[in-house]
């Protein structure tokens, strides 16, 4: 599936997540990691020294959803400004004295 104004695609169904119960603020491009984190941390007891490579891939993959997001609001910005700065006619002129 295909996630606008996103590079990343969605890996994990609506059905994986519901079945692997990923509460739904977690479901977005980074779910198809989350799932086995979730089991493996389960299976270890929820140890703090295990499941680093998955914890580590799932996180790597969240900084660069944010980072993206990030990226993509500074260009909104940029655009802003440039909206703002010139080409317009101002609706009321400035007179000599203003």
């Amino acid at each position: 599936m295909e996630v606008k104004g996103s590079s990343k695609k969605m890996i994990a169904t609506q059905e994986e997540m519901v079945a692997n119960k990923v509460p739904i603020p977690y479901r977005d491009q980074c779910a198809h990691l989350l799932i086995p984190l979730n089991k493996c941390r389960q299976a270890e007891f929820y140890l703090p020294w295990k499941c680093e490579n998955e914890r580590h891939s799932y996180e790597k993959c969240e900084y660069e959803l944010v980072m993206e997001r990030m990226l993509q609001m500074q260009k909104i910005r940029e655009e802003e400004a440039k909206l703002k700065q010139g080409g317009s006619i101002p609706l009321i002129p400035k007179t000599a004295n203003a």
